[in-house]
């Protein structure tokens, strides 16, 4: 969800910097700001109790994080770590939620929004809880895929690494990497240059 940038500044918005391993918000901490990604990277994860870490989105320019948890009070049930240095809007909860009040069409693209994140939730679900990686990856591709225009076989350049890929589906680099170099062999992804095509 990308919300005008200056409509964010009108109403108090202020730009934050992070470096990278920083976080914007942590998980168990309370929510308190609307954050709006300007330039860099941002993964939101979380870490088992053995230390595992699992990926559950990774964020760029114009993606926001975190804006769910504003409509309830609860804390954030993820950490958001900054990937690279990361210029990012931030605007107050309050102020956040007086614009969306105020706006009603806002109000209806960030419900749009929500929707969308909440059926890539189910998806996912659906799709980890396969005993199948091929299908757990499979699932991720075409998530990530669903935001590009072209729907072409081959056109759309996964951006995660192998790691990256396996932390989002709970699977061992090790499959992960099995898994690709198979479903390269059965012509459903191409490898250039290291980088899967789907």
């Amino acid at each position: 969800m990308v919300i005008d940038e200056n409509i964010l500044y009108s109403v108090g918005a202020e730009i934050r910097i992070y470096k990278p391993s920083e976080y914007l918000f942590t998980e168990g901490e309370r929510p308190n700001y609307y954050y709006q990604i300007i330039t860099g990277e941002v993964k939101l994860n979380n870490y088992n109790e053995d230390g595992k870490e699992f990926i559950q989105n990774i964020l760029s320019a114009g993606q926001s994080c975190g804006e769910s948890v504003l409509f309830i009070d609860r804390p954030f049930p993820m950490n958001a770590e900054a990937l690279t240095e990361c210029s990012v809007i931030r605007l107050h909860k309050d102020a956040f939620l007086g614009l969306l009040n105020e706006t009603p069409k806002l109000y209806r693209e960030i419900s749009s929004f929500l929707s969308q994140r909440l059926y890539y939730k189910f998806i996912m679900m659906q799709n980890i809880s396969s005993p199948n990686p091929a299908i757990r990856l499979r699932g991720l591709m075409d998530y990530l895929k669903s935001f590009h225009h072209d729907e072409s076989p081959y056109s759309y350049t996964i951006p995660l690494t192998r790691q990256q890929m396996a932390n989002h589906t709970g699977l061992c680099v090790e499959t992960a990497i099995r898994t690709i170099k198979h479903m390269e062999r059965e012509n459903i992804v191409k490898i250039r240059d290291r980088k899967i095509l789907y």
